[in-house]
């Protein structure tokens, strides 16, 4: 056999292997647990199937280990207690991200609103019993202007100023997540983090990741979900806030947990839900936090203007009906 027969043999040799036995795909890995005060899913591609979970365990220990309220030994709960302490790259992150939300909505985000939170019953302290007295007192100890970062350190003007980042820290750990399985060679992965949703590459049917948006439906036992709008994402992140899930009446009059920190009091409006996709989830989170504080109105005209963010608001109106407002790119990720 000469040289030319040999090639044309161990050619075809290949070509019916590549046809007849193809590489093998590998399948994706889900993992779901529970983190956060929240549940998790993440569903991922390693190119070597690999099961990563207990690296992604370690993960949101970081993000605890930084920014949760319920470590007693946080860095931030270190802050909260007027601690001296050096922050670390994942606060620094979630500081910059914050004061450039408080800074573009004048003050409805705000980290500073521990005090508030906790004053109408939504924090570590749960009672209801408000003494709407006192609030005055309270509202003193609120505004991103009273906190400053300064070499690694937090200073206060108040001492009594406390921090509370949960309505960032969900989409942040959604992003750390995510960058952590992009590092170990992931191209299709999607992490959500109670609700909050990291999504990159396609799903494991070669699609963008399906991702469905809640009809806001008072509930709050959480066991109540029906779909409002289903996304199709592919290298974004997505973010819901709303009031239809943590709230209590009192004395016949219902008190959301989303809290205006330049009011001190709990928001009074019709927009019952935000949703933005963004970059990271980080900023969705954020900003659909800083929505639900703002109100339909103010929110339909601050988005618009706002690059790199599509947003969706479900309001209602008087008599009861839904009222859906979205920016201009919103539908290009409601058709697949």
């Amino acid at each position: 056999m000469n040289r030319k027969r040999v090639t044309l043999f161990f050619l075809l040799v290949a070509i019916f292997f590549l046809v007849f036995y193809p590489s093998k795909k590998q399948n994706y890995t889900h993992n779901q647990g529970k983190t956060f005060g929240t549940y998790y899913s993440v569903i991922y591609q390693h190119p070597d199937g690999k099961d990563l979970h207990d690296e992604i365990k370690q993960q949101f220990n970081r993000v605890d280990a930084s920014l949760s309220m319920f470590n007693d030994t946080s860095v931030i709960s270190r802050i909260n207690r007027n601690e001296d302490v050096v922050v670390d790259d994942l606060f620094e992150k979630m500081y910059e991200e914050a004061h450039t939300a408080s800074t573009l909505t004048h003050g409805a985000f705000d980290i500073t609103v521990a005090p508030l939170v906790n004053f109408w019953g939504f924090g570590k302290a749960t009672s209801h019993d408000v003494d709407v007295y006192a609030l005055d007192s309270v509202r003193n100890l609120v505004g991103y202007q009273l906190i400053e970062l300064r070499e690694g350190r937090i200073y206060k003007q108040n001492p009594a100023t406390t921090l509370d980042a949960s309505a960032i820290a969900k989409g942040y750990g959604s992003d750390i997540v995510a960058q952590f399985l992009k590092e170990q060679g992931c191209k299709n992965y999607m992490v959500e983090i109670g609700g909050e949703v990291v999504c990159h590459g396609k799903n494991e049917k070669g699609k963008p990741w399906r991702i469905g948006i809640n009809k806001p439906i008072e509930d709050t036992t959480g066991m109540v979900n029906e779909i409002e709008e289903v996304l199709h994402l592919t290298d974004e992140a997505v973010a819901t806030s709303g009031n239809y899930r943590q709230f209590y009446y009192k004395d016949g009059k219902k008190y959301a947990h989303t809290i205006d920190p330049r009011t001190g009091k709990p928001v009074q409006h019709n927009l019952l839900s935000a949703t933005v996709v963004a970059p990271t989830c980080m900023e969705a989170d954020a900003w659909a936090t800083a929505f639900m504080v703002l109100g339909p109105h103010v929110s339909d005209s601050l988005a618009a203007t706002l690059d790199q963010i599509e947003c969706m608001f479900i309001c209602v109106d008087e008599q009861g009906k839904y009222e859906i407002t979205k920016t201009e790119g919103f539908d290009k990720y409601i058709k697949e």
